[in-house]
């Protein structure tokens, strides 16, 4: 992964949850994330995300 955690958190700020991973790449291209955000993003495996530390745990390797 290229950033941290709480950068892609920046970036998917008031996104609702449940939400996919194309949920979550829509939401952060939407709200002009980096490019290495949005290439993280494309990374995270394919699955619903409950919430916030979902995301983040895919980043910690959890």
């Amino acid at each position: 992964m290229h950033t941290s955690p709480i950068e892609v958190q920046k970036a998917l700020k008031e996104i609702d949850y449940p939400a996919s991973k194309k949920d979550l790449i829509k939401h952060a291209k939407k709200h002009d994330a980096r490019k290495e955000v949005m290439e993280d993003l494309n990374e995270l495996p394919e699955k619903e995300y409950r919430n916030a530390a979902d995301v983040s745990k895919e980043f910690k390797g959890d």
